[in-house]
C-alpha cells in the first residue's frame, strides 16, 4: 500500500462505527535530511477488534503523496532516527520466521536500513522494551526495559512465562501505591539499558521501582542519560525527585537532589549537551501551584528558573537547533498552541496565530521548522509543519486519518462563547451544533481532571461530532479548575472545594444554554471528575432531562483510600477519612443522594483503578434504593477509558440512545452504525 488513506466518502456521516474505522495519527519524527518525516498511524486490524500501527512517509518539502513504510498485523510505533539516519521504531513483529507477532505483545526496537531493505531487530530484551532513545551524533541506543529482580538475564523470559502460567501470583508491597490505572504494580522493575559497540549494558542494575514513572532522555553525543528518578517519600507521602546522570560507557551515576516536595519532568538536553531543560512543580498544601521551565547547567548543577512569570503550564520541551530557544505546547484559552521560549530571558512567543487555535502535540524541530500532530474539533489529527521564525498558520502534511476537515465543517458548526458566572468568573465554552437553526437537544459535557480543559481538539473518546451527527448540540465548558486560563482559575478547585465554584460555573453555562433559541432540552454528562460533577449535579438539581456519569466519583471517603494514588488525592482535598470525615463529605455526592431525581446512566470499566468500580456499584445501588430510574453499563475488560473498538461503538450508542430517550428525539437514523 503506497497511497494515503482515502477521505472520499459521500455522504459523510460520523457514526460511532465510522469514528472507530478512522486511522489515528499518533507520532511524527523528522528525518536527518529534513526532507521527509516518519508518522505512526493506527488502524483497525483485520478482525476489526483492535488497533495496530503502521509507519508512513510524508514529505516536508513538497506535496508528494504519503506512502506506507510498514504494514502488518503488528504494532510499529514511536518512530525515531539514529545517528546513521536509519529509522528506528518499536514493534512486536516476529523476530523469527513464524510470521506471528511476538508472544505477550513484547516489543523490541527495530530499524529500517537507510538504503532500503527489510526491518532488522536491534534489541533482545526478554520482557520487552517500553521506550527508547537514539543519540543524535553517536551510535548509542538506550531503552527502558522490564527486568525481574534476582533473575539472570538469559532466564528472564522463561521465568516470567512460568510464573504467569503456573504461579505464584502473589504480590507483596511495603508501601503505596500498589496499583496504577489498570494494573497492579508488577514484580518486574523498569531498567535503563544501553546498546553501544555491539554490547548490552544495564545502566540501573540495582534499581527497583525508582524508574516506574520516570522521564528520561539521552545527550546528543550519547555519553550521558538523564532520568528523573523517584527518591525519598516526603511529608505528603509522595515521592520527591532526584535527577540522575548516568554515563553510558562506565555506568557511573551522578545524582542531584532537588528541594523537598519538588517534582520535575520533560528533560531535554540542549544541542551542545551543556544545559538541561526541565519542567518543575513545587507541591504545596494550600494550593496546586504553577509549573515552570528551569534550566540546569549539566557541569555545575546550577539551576535557573526561566518561565516563572508565564501563567501557563508548559508541556514537553524541544530545543531549537541553535540552542537559543525552546519550543513547547501549553493549554491556553481553550486550545493548545505552539510556543517559543527564549532560553536567555524566558520571554514567550506564540508561534501558532490566535486565528489558528486548535491543538498541537508530539513536537519535534528541524533547522527552520516545527513538526508535530495537529487537530481541532473539526479537524482529525494530522501531521503538520510550522516555520520557526515567526507566528503563522501550520500546514497539514497529509490526510492520513481518512477524514478531511472539510467533511467535518459540512457536518457541524463550532462557536466559542463566554458566560458570566457568580464571583465574576468568565467561563469559556465551546459549542458544536448541527447545521440548521434548531432548536437542538443539547448535551452539556463536563471535562475530567479536574485540572484539564475542553480544547479545540479532536477527541477519540468524547467526540462531539458523533453526537452532532445524530442531531445533538454539544456544549463543552471550561469552569473553575480548568487549565489554560491562568493559575487563579486552577486554584479555585484546590482543597475540598470540588462542589463549590466549579458547580456554579457549570450552572451558569446551563442557564446561558437554556436561554438560547437554538437549544432544546438539555442533558448533562461527564467522565472522571466530570462524572463527579455530574453526580454533584444529580444531588443538587433536577433541571436536566438526563444524566450520564462515566468513571465517576461518588463516595469520597471510599475513593480516597481505594484509588491508585491516595496520597495525591488526599493532598488535593486537604483531608483524609481519618482526619475529618465530616469535612471530607462536604461535597461528597453519596451524603446527599436522597435528593437525586434525574434518570441516570452509569458507565464504568471494571479494570479502572484510578476510580475503582466500587464507585459505580455504590452509586447504582443508591439510585436503585431511592427509586431513581437508572442503568449500569459495565465493561469488564476496560479501564478508566473505553479503548477497544467494539466497546467504543457500544459506549457511544448507549450514551446517545439514553439521551435521546429522555430528550424526546431519535438517533441512529440514516448512515448510523
Amino acid at each position: 500500500m503506497t497511497q494515503k488513506p482515502s477521505c472520499e466518502e459521500t455522504p459523510f456521516a460520523l457514526t460511532p462505527q465510522r469514528l472507530v474505522d478512522m486511522s489515528r495519527v499518533t507520532a511524527i519524527a523528522p528525518s536527518p535530511c529534513q526532507s521527509w518525516a516518519a508518522v505512526a498511524v493506527q488502524r483497525l486490524n483485520k478482525d476489526r477488534a483492535a488497533y495496530v500501527s503502521d509507519l508512513w512517509r510524508v514529505s516536508l518539502v513538497d506535496d508528494a503523496p504519503a506512502a506506507a513504510l510498514t504494514r502488518g498485523d503488528w504494532n510499529d510505533s514511536a518512530p525515531a532516527f539514529n545517528a546513521a539516519g536509519a529509522l528506528c521504531f518499536l514493534s512486536n513483529r516476529p523476530a523469527d520466521v513464524s510470521g506471528k507477532p511476538s508472544e505477550d505483545d513484547c516489543a523490541q526496537v527495530w530499524s529500517l536500513p537507510v538504503h532500503g531493505g527489510e526491518p532488522v531487530v536491534l534489541t533482545e530484551e526478554p520482557l520487552g522494551v517500553s521506550s527508547f532513545a537514539c543519540a543524535k551524533a553517536a551510535d548509542v541506543l538506550v531503552v527502558m526495559a522490564s527486568v525481574l529482580p534476582g533473575v539472570p538475564h538469559d532466564e528472564q523470559r522463561k521465568t516470567s512465562q512460568d510464573r504467569r502460567k503456573h504461579g505464584p501470583s502473589a504480590r507483596r508491597y511495603k508501601r503505596m501505591p500498589v496499583r496504577y490505572w489498570d494494573h497492579w504494580i508488577p514484580e518486574a522493575a523498569p531498567h535503563l539499558v544501553a546498546y553501544r559497540d555491539g554490547a548490552r549494558q544495564d545502566l540501573t542494575p540495582d534499581f527497583d521501582r525508582e524508574l516506574r514513572r520516570a522521564e528520561w532522555t539521552i545527550s546528543p553525543d550519547g555519553q550521558s542519560v538523564v532520568v528523573t528518578c523517584a527518591s525519598a517519600i516526603s511529608v505528603d507521602r509522595l515521592h520527591d525527585t532526584t535527577i540522575v546522570f548516568i554515563d553510558t560507557q562506565s555506568g557511573e551515576h551522578r545524582s542531584q537532589a532537588l528541594p523537598a516536595r519538588r517534582s520535575v519532568g520533560s528533560p531535554a538536553f540542549s544541542p551542545d549537551g551543556q544545559t538541561l531543560a526541565l519542567v518543575h512543580h513545587q507541591r504545596q498544601d494550600d494550593q496546586m501551584g504553577p509549573n515552570w521551565v528551569e534550566l540546569l547547567n549539566v557541569a555545575t548543577g546550577q539551576a535557573r528558573p526561566l518561565t516563572q512569570g508565564w501563567d501557563r503550564w508548559p508541556g514537553s520541551l524541544c530545543w531549537t537547533p541553535d540552542g537559543k530557544a525552546l519550543v513547547t505546547v501549553a493549554a491556553s484559552d481553550g486550545a493548545s498552541p505552539v510556543f517559543r521560549i527564549d532560553a536567555e530571558d524566558g520571554s514567550v512567543v506564540q508561534l501558532t496565530t490566535p486565528q489558528c487555535a486548535e491543538s498541537h502535540s508530539g513536537l519535534a524541530v528541524t533547522d527552520d521548522a516545527v513538526v508535530g500532530v495537529r487537530s481541532g474539533l473539526l479537524q482529525p489529527p494530522e501531521p503538520f509543519i510550522l516555520p520557526l521564525g515567526q507566528a503563522g498558520e501550520p500546514k497539514l502534511l497529509a490526510t492520513l486519518s481518512g477524514v478531511s476537515a472539510q467533511q467535518c465543517r459540512e457536518l457541524a458548526d463550532v462557536e466559542e462563547i463566554f458566560v458570566e458566572a457568580p464571583n465574576g468568573i468568565r467561563v469559556q465554552c465551546w459549542v458544536a451544533s448541527p447545521k440548521g437553526q434548531g432548536p437542538h437537544p443539547t448535551l452539556l459535557w463536563i471535562h475530567g481532571g479536574p485540572m484539564g480543559q475542553w480544547a479545540d481538539v479532536w477527541h477519540w473518546r468524547w467526540n462531539s461530532l458523533v453526537a452532532v451527527e445524530q442531531g445533538f448540540a454539544v456544549a463543552m465548558p471550561n469552569p473553575t479548575g480548568s487549565i489554560g486560563f491562568g493559575q487563579e482559575l486552577i486554584e479555585g478547585i484546590w482543597g475540598n472545594n470540588w462542589g463549590g465554584q466549579c458547580y456554579l460555573d457549570v450552572m451558569a453555562v446551563a442557564d446561558a444554554l437554556e436561554a438560547r433559541p437554538d437549544v432544546g432540552g438539555v442533558a448533562a454528562m461527564g467522565g472522571s471528575f466530570g462524572g463527579y460533577m455530574t453526580n454533584w449535579i444529580g444531588v443538587n438539581t433536577d433541571r436536566f432531562a438526563a444524566l450520564i456519569t462515566h468513571a465517576s466519583l461518588f463516595d469520597l471517603r471510599a475513593f480516597s483510600s481505594t484509588t491508585d494514588a491516595p496520597a495525591w488525592w488526599n493532598l488535593m482535598y486537604g483531608q483524609t477519612p481519618w482526619k475529618d470525615a465530616e469535612k471530607l463529605n462536604r461535597y461528597s455526592p453519596h451524603a446527599h443522594v436522597h435528593n437525586w431525581k434525574t434518570p441516570t446512566l452509569i458507565i464504568h470499566g471494571e479494570k479502572d483503578y484510578r476510580v475503582p468500580i466500587g464507585e459505580a456499584l455504590s452509586l447504582f445501588e443508591a439510585l436503585q434504593f431511592h427509586g431513581v430510574e437508572s442503568e449500569l453499563l459495565l465493561f469488564p475488560d476496560e479501564n478508566h477509558w473505553i479503548l477497544k473498538p467494539r466497546n467504543i461503538v457500544v459506549w457511544y450508542e448507549a450514551v446517545l440512545s439514553f439521551m435521546a430517550e429522555h430528550l424526546g428525539c431519535e438517533v441512529f437514523g440514516q448512515g448510523a452504525s
